[in-house]
């Protein structure tokens, strides 16, 4: 069973670093998913033009365009939480979210026993 940690336990707390770092991490990852789907959309609409996408192909670009609107979106909203002041909290358990955690997954709502207790409804 997975136990909630402390506020004073080390693994918890964010240094300044830390929010600076995960901050810079956040911008180029909505950069990244910005340029990508700049190119998903012109390579749409490249293939509109010729009409010879391929229908799997097409799909699969489809699919990563939605997954990296997604991404994008849970970019901007840890963006948002940092200048709101409520990073790293846990979205259903109000507990900080894990340090190592934030520091591997930047984007994270949830903290590893809430996101396990999610993952497992589904």
């Amino acid at each position: 069973m997975v136990s909630h940690q402390t506020i004073d336990e080390p693994d918890t707390a964010l240094t300044p670093e830390d929010l600076a770092a995960l901050r810079e991490n956040l911008h180029e990852q909505r950069l990244f998913r910005q340029e990508q789907l700049r190119q998903f959309a012109s390579t749409t609409r490249a293939d509109d033009r010729r009409r010879q996408a391929d229908a799997a192909q097409l799909e699969v670009g489809v699919k990563l365009a939605a997954s990296a609107r997604m991404v994008l979106a849970d970019v901007e909203a840890a963006l948002a939480r940092m200048d709101s002041g409520t990073y790293g909290t846990c979205h259903l358990c109000r507990r900080p979210v894990e340090r190592h955690r934030l520091l591997i997954v930047p984007q994270a709502r949830y903290c590893g026993r809430c996101q396990q207790v999610r993952e497992a409804g589904r």
